[in-house]
């Protein structure tokens, strides 16, 4: 019954709206490895646009329990999964949406995830090892070829901040987290007070966001929080204080965290295959 109720799912008649097909799939935190085999295909036929796709997997993973730190290598000194939707934070959130929109099956996406989620070795290799994740989001931003800076594209010259900070390197010279690896590098920012409805109207239909918080510099941390902005006015992400994924209004999410209050955004689009 399990299998004939999926393939339903899958081959319904191609007039249904890709939104109602959306709606009527299980939860993926609800499902396990063959029927996310089952699933995904579906998000290719129904949404054969890179950025539509996306949009709809950020959709469909609404409500995932959060839990911070739940991904690894699967090995010492990080056993958790490299790949798992049961439970999510809000990097893992961005860059397993991603993974998945360019798979077809659950070991295309753990394959994808490792390509996005870790740097090359000398040989050019990339490999699940946990100095060679890429711990830090700003650096990511700047770095990574998935997900790609427009911060300094949306604002004139003088409306953006700047701040230079050694990634990984405390104040008093240590390291934040023991990855033999530093980055030094001037970072620009929106300030928080800027950012407003003319900005997100600049945005594509789907993008990423990075939320400063300058007290966090002393600890060689620039970011505090990521997700994605969809339709150019709401922010969904994986959300500590809700204990979930939620969808929000960006604006309102910014400019009402008073117990966290963040300092600046940084904006980036998200590289198709």
């Amino acid at each position: 019954m399990r299998v004939i109720f999926f393939l339903a799912i899958l081959f319904s008649c191609n007039n249904q709206d890709p939104q109602d097909w959306v709606n009527s799939l299980p939860k993926p935190w609800t499902i396990d490895e063959d029927q996310y085999n089952r699933i995904l295909p579906g998000f290719m036929k129904y949404f054969p646009d890179f950025n539509d796709r996306l949009k709809a997997i950020n959709l469909w993973r609404l409500g995932t329990p959060y839990g911070i730190f739940k991904s690894g290598e699967e090995k010492e000194p990080d056993l958790d999964p490299i790949l798992r939707i049961d439970t999510t934070d809000c990097t893992i959130h961005v860059l397993t949406s991603i993974a998945m929109n360019s798979s077809k099956n659950w070991n295309e996406t753990k394959i994808k995830m490792i390509d996005i989620h870790y740097k090359p070795d000398e040989n050019n290799l990339k490999k699940p090892e946990y100095k060679t994740r890429w711990h830090y989001t700003s650096d990511r931003i700047i770095n990574n070829p998935y997900t790609i800076n427009m911060t300094s594209d949306l604002v004139s010259k003088s409306e953006l901040e700047e701040i230079e900070l050694t990634l990984n390197k405390k104040s008093d010279g240590s390291e934040f987290l023991n990855l033999d690896w530093n980055f030094k590098n001037k970072f620009e920012f929106i300030p928080s007070e800027l950012v407003d409805s003319d900005i997100l109207l600049r945005l594509p239909r789907i993008c990423g966001v990075a939320f400063v918080k300058k007290s966090y510099v002393k600890n060689g941390i620039l970011i505090a929080h990521e997700g994605f902005v969809i339709d150019k006015k709401f922010l969904v992400h994986a959300s500590s204080s809700n204990k979930k994924t939620v969808k929000e209004d960006l604006l309102s999410y910014l400019n009402g965290k008073k117990e966290s209050k963040f300092d600046g955004v940084m904006f980036y689009k998200i590289a198709s295959d």
